[in-house]
């Protein structure tokens, strides 16, 4: 392996699979809104991204495994691994969306159930066993949210898989209300230290965004699962019961996400004037959303047989193909960048 190779490898952050998450939700909202033709090349790119991805953290894994456990005890990194389980379930959510492979797409949705065991566990375990903590200022953000994020991402794809398992296909779904309402309450949890943090401690411009659109994302995603319950409820006698409690539960989800966008908004702009925009791998987690309220959206209405909502994905789907081409452009100008660097270190006499 090159030094390049190896400093990359090094410094991978553990919030990396944003990038797949961003990819695939916007190739799914792609989808869902008759963009057949977007959606299935963002496929082609995200399956190439995950491979990469994962191979690189496998590196990382064996070649610096004290660096890897560093940025699991340290709060304001952690939960940036919760981004691995989310990525794995979208990968397996466009499996389901356009291709025929819905083995793929179960295998990936147990893979994802088993990462959220390990790093739900590990993580939460490692940060509260630390001897010393670091304030709300320095080790909390809006990455804490991806935690909700991954949970919720469990129940989208279980939902997805759960008609291709008749035998099992209750259980599944039982699974899945599960992870609903966990997902959920660890919003509601740290979304009340997000409001504290912002509103009483001091803000740089520079920590604002990317970080804080999980505040939405993760709504919306909760809205999509919420959604996908409500369409698979017929498989299910107590989903069937529950269906009330779900459609309230989700329509709030997604009215709290939508009263965020504006403020986002007004705060990205506030950032802009001061700090200008530089390409972050952060930058992924605030394409995730914009593609995930678009496709949340679309199923609400869907799942709620109210038209009078599919007029706003099929704005906010332009918005979030815009967010991911000028991120992914961010990033190939980076790698490129890096690339010449590497070269011109290596032709470089002795």
């Amino acid at each position: 392996m090159s030094d390049v190779a190896k400093g990359w490898v090094a410094a991978l952050p553990p919030a990396s699979f944003a990038l797949v998450m961003a990819t695939g939700i916007v190739s799914i909202a792609s989808e869902l809104l008759g963009m057949h033709w977007i959606a299935v090349p963002l496929f082609a790119v995200n399956l190439v991204t995950f491979v990469v991805l994962w191979a690189m953290f496998a590196l990382r894994a064996m070649a610096f495994p004290t660096a890897l456990l560093d940025d699991l005890r340290t709060h304001a990194k952690a939960p940036g691994f919760f981004t691995i389980v989310a990525g794995t379930s979208v990968l397996g959510g466009q499996f389901v969306l356009l291709t025929d492979q819905t083995g793929i797409a179960a295998a990936l949705w147990m893979l994802a159930l088993a990462l959220w065991l390990v790093i739900s566990y590990a993580l939460f375990t490692a940060v509260i066993a630390q001897p010393t903590k670091p304030s709300l200022i320095d080790g909390f953000s809006g990455v804490w949210l991806v935690a909700s994020v991954a949970t919720q991402s469990i129940a989208v794809l279980g939902c997805g898989v759960a008609a291709e398992f008749p035998e099992h296909q209750q259980a599944i779904l039982f699974v899945c209300f599960l992870f609903y309402c966990m997902g959920c309450m660890l919003y509601l949890n740290i979304i009340a230290l997000i409001f504290y943090r912002l509103t009483f401690l001091p803000v740089e411009p520079a920590s604002i965004t990317p970080p804080y659109w999980i505040n939405m994302g993760a709504t919306a995603i909760a809205t999509q699962a919420g959604s996908s319950l409500l369409l698979a409820a017929a498989g299910s006698p107590l989903l069937t019961d529950l269906v009330p409690f779900v459609k309230g539960f989700t329509l709030f989800f997604w009215a709290a996400g939508s009263w965020w966008i504006p403020l986002l908004v007004i705060l990205w702009v506030w950032t802009v004037r001061r700090s200008g925009v530089v390409y972050t791998p952060m930058l992924w987690s605030a394409v995730f959303p914009l593609g995930m309220y678009t496709a949340s959206t679309y199923q609400l209405a869907i799942a709620t047989d109210y038209d009078g909502l599919l007029w706003l994905p099929a704005i906010t789907v332009y918005v979030a193909l815009l967010a991911w081409s000028l991120t992914f452009f961010g990033l190939f100008k980076r790698v490129v960048q890096a690339l010449k660097v590497a070269m011109r270190d290596v032709s470089a006499p002795g």
